[in-house]
């Protein structure tokens, strides 16, 4: 038995607000887990502080799947957001402990490696075509295989992926919500352009990709799909808003672009209809936002008997912590895709120290029992918390429309 001692919730932000959640063990070892939610960190961190962790204190660290299920079943008001995020940062920071435990690295205790490394992609963002070019060019030289690219769109002020930093970018960028201005006509005139130009220049060796963020309708996103097709995508992300799954079917009918969603997902049943249905070929579901591991191996389960790979989320709202679980997740997990990859700040990666690296294209997943990343909590405690949220969009009329 290892006996939980004692469970914390640490706030910081090097550069950027992170909650993560130590868990001690009498025996001494001790785990972490990632439990940021962009935007909305400090309601995830008073549930794990308020109503979670006072139940977790001496529980036996090594019954993973009968803590997860306390936490899931146990409670009447279940999944969202919130609640999945911290069973989430419960669920990788006991992964930890048990792997430290015995003294391996965590994807052994999955399973083992179904491969070498983990193809990840970055993001190449610009002004307009001629600066996202550029930077697509600046991922090709960095040794990146897939690059997700995103331009600014004539006419529009602003627009989602499109940043001064070209490495980190950041979009919670004020203290109160900043507001956007969109148009869907202007953008599906405009990103037919951007592919074409890349292909144009680059040809057809690297992989490229694509985020809408949710902004069209199942037709105007089979419109695009359909635009897109001579450039061969590696996929078009988020192309609508996905509470109604069977919305995908519209889409599917016009389009051999292959779909990736779930970034937003929270459990299996936000996505049950897109795998079994075969309406996406992408599950993007992340560790920290869908309950963790032990959730995130259900529901790879299910995409793996409908031909439906990974490509789980990896922006920079994710700490080093769940970066370095998703690795050794992917490194394992048979129906592997691709995993998104935005660098961290020097300031964060010094608080998170890790022992992923990136070679030729690929995260490497270190060999550190655990999943290889600890936290510094006197360098953490140097950056208190600094509220910061995520834009809004309007459409040009003045209505509210999706971020």
């Amino acid at each position: 038995m290892l006996k939980i001692r004692d469970a914390r919730v640490i706030v910081s932000c090097p550069g950027r607000n992170f909650v993560t959640l130590k868990i001690e063990t009498e025996e001494g070892i001790s785990g972490i887990g990632d439990a940021t939610l962009n935007g909305r960190e400090l309601a995830v961190a008073s549930y794990l502080q308020d109503h979670l962790i006072p139940c977790l204190i001496g529980r036996d660290a090594h019954q993973v799947e009968d803590i997860w299920q306390f936490f899931y079943r146990g409670a009447y008001w279940r999944r969202g957001p919130v609640g999945m995020t911290a069973l989430a940062a419960i669920d990788v920071a006991l992964w930890d402990i048990k792997a430290k435990a015995a003294g391996l690295p965590l994807y052994q205790l999955l399973g083992g490696r179904s491969r070498k490394g983990v193809m990840v992609y970055g993001h190449a963002n610009g002004a307009d075509i001629g600066e996202t070019v550029e930077q697509v060019g600046r991922y090709i030289e960095l040794g990146y295989k897939a690059i997700r690219a995103q331009s600014g769109v004539p006419g529009l002020a602003s627009t989602y992926g499109v940043s001064g930093d070209k490495l980190f970018y950041e979009p919670a960028d004020a203290d109160l919500p900043s507001e956007n201005v969109w148009s869907t006509a202007r953008y599906l005139n405009h990103v037919p352009q951007l592919f074409k130009t890349l292909r144009d220049t680059y040809g057809d060796e690297h992989h490229l990709l694509h985020d809408v963020h949710h902004r069209l309708t199942p037709i105007e996103a089979a419109r695009l799909g359909k635009d897109l097709e001579p450039y061969r995508l590696f996929w078009l992300e988020d192309a609508v808003t996905a509470e109604l799954q069977e919305s995908f079917r519209l889409i599917r009918q016009h389009t051999t672009t292959p779909l990736a969603v779930g970034e937003v997902f929270s459990s299996i049943h936000d996505c049950q209809q897109l795998i079994s249905e075969q309406l996406i070929d992408y599950i993007r579901a992340t560790l920290v936002h869908a309950g963790g591991i032990t959730h995130l191996k259900r529901i790879a389960a299910l995409a793996e008997l409908h031909h439906v790979k990974t490509g789980f989320h990896g922006a920079t709202d994710l700490s080093p912590v769940t970066m370095g679980a998703a690795l050794h997740f992917d490194t394992w997990v048979p129906n592997f895709g691709i995993q998104e990859y935005m660098r961290h700040t020097p300031e964060t990666d010094a608080v998170f120290p890790h022992d992923y690296r990136f070679e030729d294209g690929y995260l490497l997943a270190g060999e550190t029992p655990g999943h290889g990343v600890e936290i510094d909590e006197s360098l953490a405690a140097k950056y208190p918390y600094r509220r910061a949220y995520l834009p809004v969009n309007r459409l040009e009329d003045g209505s509210m429309f999706n971020w």
